[in-house]
């Protein structure tokens, strides 16, 4: 989800060589993960620096700001560059340790966080949500006349798979996504109070019929608040962010890590030029207190491959498990055939926005079905996710592959998370 093309001719050969120097080199975070020439994984470094040569070309054309992007294979990082700038107002050049909204990326971090607690015996996946949010016990469905009929009970694997039927609000002319639109509930002072406007908001379809992208897991997010005890941030904190030695990953930007964190862009299609976005009041990352699991958490490149790291080894990391290999397999297989009724419909998952069709969905990813009818190069099996401004991550089990992208775009008109594809597996030189 990164990538422009400005490669100078004499940078030709230096570049490739200085380039790899300093991807091996990484940021303080990124060091610690092992690194590797790209040829010794068989990956190819002048090829992976078509990615840097795709995305400058985009910041010079003046399409996006800044890009970081890091490519890892068999456990190494291979590649890992900083193109543009971190802001277009203050001008300063992007790092890799910049900080990044990482918006949905936020989603597969909670669902590790769940699935923990499921390898305690604290839930099965076919409890009733309303165990641990008795609130949510009562729900309804708003049919298409506009009567309401009361809703099946809500599962947690249903809540896990965006199939339980709640929304985003994202659509103006849907009658429930309008009533989220008028019930402020991103503006909730916590997690208790976003499950308290939840439980008057009817359900789009009752659970199970459809796929739909939603809410789903702010609630996991409250769930893992209400069977752990501990506010969402500090679980995230104890349990996942300190034993993967992630860092620079929290709802909060603290005051000193200001200057590595930049603004938000969007890219004016009529006027033809790219703009910073104004601060908006939510999410603002100070003075916290709705820990959004679905989209509320600031993280680097360095510190996002740490987290696809331990996923990629089987849920372990510098010894530390944080899950079962089994969980991680569980999580990473498509779950929408055992979910979704014959007679369901409603939008196809995508790999974060990207693809046409082939997709299912695990507990917390996206998951590549079948190749061709995605439309996309890749392997089936892979799983992956991204955010509303942009970034994207994906593993790929049978290459042994891991990408990340960060950038801040929203509503990109680019297809650079295809792009990115395209031009990391063509670095392969062998399959695995």
């Amino acid at each position: 989800m990164s990538r422009s093309d400005r490669t100078a001719p004499v940078r030709a050969l230096l570049g490739i060589v200085f380039a790899t120097a300093l991807a091996l080199a990484g940021g303080a975070a990124a060091a610690e993960l092992a690194t590797a020439k790209a040829e010794r994984v068989g990956m190819s470094t002048e090829r992976l620096e078509r990615i840097s040569g795709l995305t400058r070309r985009y910041v010079n054309e003046g399409k996006l700001a800044g890009a970081v992007t890091l490519v890892a294979r068999h456990g190494k990082i291979v590649y890992f560059d900083a193109v543009g700038k971190l802001d277009l107002e203050s001008g300063a050049p992007m790092t890799r340790d910049a900080l990044f909204r990482i918006y949905s990326m936020s989603k597969p971090i909670t669902a590790v966080a769940a699935m923990m607690l499921y390898e305690e015996g604290r839930f099965q996946l076919s409890d009733p949500i309303s165990k641990f949010l008795p609130e949510l016990e009562d729900l309804e469905v708003l049919l298409p006349d506009g009567s309401r009929e009361k809703a099946r009970p809500i599962t947690m694997q249903q809540l896990l798979t965006h199939t339980a039927g709640f929304s985003y609000g994202f659509d103006p002319n849907d009658p429930v996504d309008k009533l989220y639109q008028e019930s402020d509930i991103f503006r909730s002072r916590d997690l208790d109070a976003f499950v308290g406007t939840l439980a008057g908001l009817p359900l789009k379809f009752q659970p199970g019929e459809r796929w739909h992208y939603s809410v789903a897991v702010d609630v996991t997010g409250a769930v893992v608040e209400r069977i752990s005890g501990q506010p969402f941030d500090e679980f995230l904190a104890q349990r996942i962010f300190e034993p993967l030695r992630m860092t620079d990953t929290f709802f909060e930007v603290p005051d000193a890590e200001d200057a590595r964190f930049g603004g938000n862009h969007r890219y004016d299609q009529e006027a033809e030029a790219l703009e910073v976005l104004p601060i908006p009041e939510y999410p603002l990352y100070k003075n916290t207190t709705l820990f959004s699991g679905g989209g509320g958490l600031v993280s680097t490149a360095a510190d996002y491959a740490r987290f696809c790291e331990m996923l990629r080894a089987g849920g372990v990391l510098d010894g530390r498990r944080i899950l079962s290999p089994k969980t991680v397999e569980l999580m990473t297989m498509n779950h929408l055939p055992a979910l979704v009724s014959a007679s369901g419909s409603g939008e196809q998952p995508t790999v974060a926005g990207v693809g046409t069709g082939g997709m299912g969905f695990g507990l917390g990813f996206s998951v590549i079905t079948d190749v061709p009818a995605s439309g996309i190069v890749g392997s089936i099996g892979s799983y992956a996710w991204g955010g509303a401004a942009g970034t994207i991550f994906w593993i790929d089990p049978v290459e042994d592959l891991y990408v990340i992208g960060m950038i801040q775009l929203m509503g990109s008109p680019w297809p650079l998370r295809q792009e990115l594809m395209a031009l990391s597996y063509q670095a392969l030189t062998e399959l695995n």
